[in-house]
């Protein structure tokens, strides 16, 4: 089967068994030629809520597919490949993060979308990199726990001097990768591009940005920008799909190391066998924790708007 062909026969399925196919930025291009959204996880999950249909097929990782459940408990998410995990999703559990708000007992905990549903329940309020900013100005308290992210939380913490922060060691390791020599390198051979990084990127990098911000954003900004050249700092993917949208633009990888294994994980085969009905992994989470993470969600809601 050609790709067009699998393609083609995705589109039908969807429409026949109700299924809405939502693709996270990072996924394959040939796998966004047969979504119904593409963006980032917070956008894909609002999107889901607000679908006709009933069976919401993920192509991403597994805290995004959880997002989708908490916003929209009465729908059937599948996660398109049950191994693409977030190995920033990963690095805090709730043991730990009760043991760093005992440590920290007066700071409002503040997570990044990019965790599990369970360390949800254990926060205050969750953030996406573009809301992060606005949202921490409106909290009350003036002092942060900023989880786990150590990276993004300094580049927030920049944007937001008034509010008081406490990190740990964490981050996306996809992201950490990238070196400030690799900006060295990557300048020199593109002296006219602009650099356009995300926050999740180590300080010395983020700081030599001409933009920084989340992956929606920095597409929007390579699109609406009068330049012609642009070296993109975050998943490689982002590379390719604005290629192919701007295809009178020239677009570099900033560093050939950032590549996201999780992400790459789901092919255009296994969207095949998704609605096909004979793959995909259902997403079920328990009462307790879709009230519970909910409710951070809730929180990032209505101090964003």
């Amino acid at each position: 089967m050609l790709t067009k062909e699998m393609q083609n026969e995705i589109l039908r399925l969807k429409k026949e068994n109700d299924i809405c196919i939502l693709v996270h930025a990072y996924q394959s291009h040939d796998i966004w030629e047969v979504a119904d959204y593409v963006g980032d996880s917070y956008g894909l999950s609002l999107q889901a809520a607000r679908a006709p249909q009933k069976t919401i097929l993920m192509c991403g990782v597994r805290f995004m597919a959880e997002t989708v459940k908490i916003l929209s408990p009465e729908k059937k998410v599948l996660l398109s490949n049950s191994q693409a995990g977030c190995a920033m999703a990963d690095q805090l559990d709730v043991a730990r993060l009760n043991e760093l708000k005992n440590e920290y007992p007066d700071h409002t905990v503040v997570a990044y979308i990019n965790t599990t549903s369970e360390l949800k329940t254990a926060c205050d309020v969750c953030v996406t990199s573009s809301s992060a900013p606005k949202i921490v100005k409106n909290i009350e308290n003036d002092k942060i726990l900023f989880v786990p992210d150590c990276n993004l939380g300094a580049w927030i913490a920049a944007k937001v001097p008034e509010k008081k922060f406490q990190f740990i060691d964490g981050g996306c390791p996809v992201h950490a990768r990238i070196t400030k020599d690799a900006v060295a390198e990557a300048k020199a051979l593109h002296p006219e591009a602009l650099l356009l990084v995300h926050p999740e990127s180590l300080p010395e990098v983020t700081a030599q940005a001409d933009y920084a911000g989340s992956t929606t954003g920095i597409m929007d900004f390579a699109k609406s920008s009068d330049a012609k050249e642009f070296i993109i700092g975050t998943e490689s993917s982002i590379v390719q799909h604005l290629q192919f949208d701007c295809p009178d633009k020239k677009f570099y990888p900033l560093s050939k190391n950032c590549v996201c294994n999780d992400m790459r994980l789901t092919t255009l085969g296994d969207v095949y066998n998704c609605v096909k009905g004979t793959a995909g992994e259902e997403i079920e989470l328990s009462e307790y924790v879709m009230k519970e993470a909910r409710r951070c969600i809730d929180t990032m809601i209505e101090l964003g708007k």
